[in-house]
């Protein structure tokens, strides 16, 4: 799975979601960090909507690293994020709560 797909598919899980029920503006920034698949991307709740941008995010609450395929997996339901967390496979620098919000987004 390439950088571009990646992106692709986090875009197409968050393309009709409502983030109405989130004030002001959430973001967060991802670090895709794996086999052949290395990138940043932002996801950014503002406006009641769910942006996915493959850019920096430089005024974010949290910064995520993670590997493409367990950030699918936690998308899609597979893996619990805080499980996940806890066992070193997304590494988060800011605030998890936002991280969470996010992803519950998805649910």
């Amino acid at each position: 799975m390439t950088y571009q797909q990646v992106v692709a598919k986090v875009k197409a899980k968050y393309a009709n979601t409502d983030a109405s029920s989130i004030e002001g503006t959430l973001a967060i920034q991802v670090n895709l960090v794996g086999k052949n698949v290395e990138g940043v991307f932002y996801i950014e709740a503002k406006d009641g909507k769910v942006n996915v941008e493959p850019y920096d995010y430089h005024d974010n609450r949290a910064v995520v690293t993670v590997a493409p395929t367990n950030l699918l997996k936690i998308l899609d339901g597979k893996l619990n994020p805080v499980i996940a967390y806890t066992t070193g496979k997304v590494a988060i620098h800011g605030d998890p709560g936002a991280v969470l919000t996010l992803i519950e987004l998805v649910k």
